[in-house]
């Protein structure tokens, strides 16, 4: 490691945020923002009351960990960061520095300050890509001030950065940039230096669908941009390039997707909450933005089936059997032919009635199991398989209900401990209606059969002998 790492004119210091792009250098880097005026964005972070505007006016700048998608304008902040107050700028990046190289590099920044009282700032990007210990060893230059740390993470801090970390640091969450916003950035790097200054041409809806396409993302849109432009050729020579034309230079652009990050989680969650609140239109979309960008559809298949119990049940038994199909269906077919079975089985979803009274019942019987009080299995209930089990009481009491007249035992079926309690209360949507009708019915026979101390008359039952036990 050079010993002068903050003297002289060492080529290998990170850039400032007046560092000029070359002119060959790409367009994105080119039309990179000079000053917070140029930031399009981020107005509840940059407008006149936005807190990190008003934390940069203040000329104090603590360790900072900016969370926002790609192309949001991370590196470009840290950037215009640099010049405040003469402190030193050193940028990195987690994918290609070591933590010896950093504590080296935070070492001696430490030693300048306490000579000269000169202060450095460290951009780390793409921090979540440090393991636990890489995190833990930033710890004691940032507790001691040696350095200003200015971290950046396109995955939420709450799974990929230490707490220890985050507690050290002022965390800033930026947004996706707008259409409007990506829109606005464009017109100015088409038409001026030091972007394309005009040439080629492009016609505002031509811009507008760049934008669109960018999903949010400034450097993919100044780079689609700039690939549309190379590409051009004798198209440019008709007048500026129209939507038409952009879209047949740029082809099909894929989804902004991460199978194994947030965007994964973010919109998995979508579509089953799209499903609950019975909206059809929101769940193919957001299934088909999953399938795609190339999630597994066996995944998808999985959720819907968990779905049509969760969050279905017993309101539309025939949705488990659906999505089991729909599953069959993409194991056999594949993609895309599967796509239409789990365009089905969600749409079925989400105008199914709905009910959680299974996925309730469930979670009380297993948190009934879990307190670890679980009383034996009653007498009655157990299956006297030898001679010795029925000579000791196996069995002993139990009523084969299809010998009875309604189909009903007058017996319970949970240890006396437990005797009163009810896991399963069906809502009053779909099928659950009717079976709610069945619980009542069967609960009102069990009243009566108490009343009367002895068996039940075979015909006090309101007429309805068939709906109480043998289809229930």
């Amino acid at each position: 490691m050079n010993g002068d790492l903050f003297g002289g004119d060492d080529a290998a210091l990170p850039r400032t945020a007046d560092t000029t792009a070359p002119a060959t250098a790409p367009l994105a880097d080119r039309m990179r923002p000079r000053n917070l005026d140029e930031v399009v964005g981020q107005p509840h972070l940059l407008g006149p009351d936005g807190p990190l505007r008003r934390l940069l006016a203040g000329g104090t700048l603590p360790s900072l960990l900016l969370w926002g998608p790609p192309g949001c304008g991370k590196t470009t902040l840290a950037r215009l960061m640099a010049g405040l107050g003469g402190a030193r700028f050193l940028e990195f990046s987690a994918v290609a520095v070591g933590s010896k190289e950093l504590k080296e590099v935070m070492a001696e920044a430490g030693r300048l300050q306490r000579a000269t009282g000169r202060r450095t700032i460290l951009f780390l990007d793409e921090i979540h890509r440090f393991n636990k210990a890489q995190q833990d060893a930033l710890l004691p230059w940032v507790e001691r001030g040696d350095v200003t740390l200015i971290g950046a993470t396109t995955e939420n801090p709450s799974f990929e950065v230490n707490s220890a970390l985050i507690s050290r640091m002022r965390l800033f969450v930026l947004a996706p940039l707008s259409a409007a916003d990506v829109g606005a950035l464009l017109r100015r790097a088409a038409t001026a230096a030091p972007g394309l200054g005009g040439s080629p041409a492009f016609a505002p809806e031509a811009l507008d669908l760049l934008a669109r396409l960018s999903e949010g993302d400034a450097r993919a849109a100044l780079g689609l941009l700039e690939s549309v432009a190379a590409a051009a050729g004798p198209d440019a020579d008709a007048g500026p390039l129209d939507a038409a034309t952009v879209a047949r230079l740029v082809q099909t652009r894929a989804a902004r997707y991460d199978r194994a990050g947030e965007e994964h989680y973010n919109i998995i969650s979508a579509l089953h909450k799209s499903m609950r609140n019975s909206d059809p239109q929101a769940a193919v979309y957001w299934l088909a933005r999953m399938l795609e960008a190339g999630e597994d559809p066996l995944y998808v298949a999985r959720r819907l089936v968990r779905f049509a119990s969760e969050d279905v049940g017993l309101a539309d038994p025939d949705a488990l059997g659906r999505t089991l199909a729909a599953r069959d269906a993409i194991h056999q077919l594949g993609m895309p032919e599967g796509a239409l079975a789990l365009a089905q089985a969600a749409v079925y979803l989400a105008l199914a009635p709905k009910s959680n009274a299974l996925y309730r019942a469930y979670g009380a019987a297993a948190a009934e199991v879990g307190t670890g009080s679980n009383p034996p299995v009653p007498m009655h209930l157990r299956n006297a398989s030898t001679r010795l089990m029925k000579e000791v009481g196996y069995g002993d009491g139990y009523v084969y209900a299809h010998d009875t007249p309604d189909g009903l035992g007058a017996m319970g079926c949970l240890p006396d401990e437990l005797a009163s309690t009810t896991y399963y209360t069906p809502g009053r949507r779909g099928f659950e209606a009717e079976l709610a009708g069945r619980i009542e019915r069967i609960r009102q026979w069990h009243l009566r059969r108490q009343r009367q101390g002895g068996p039940a008359d075979d015909n006090d039952n309101d007429g309805n002998n068939d709906s109480t036990g043998g289809d229930g």
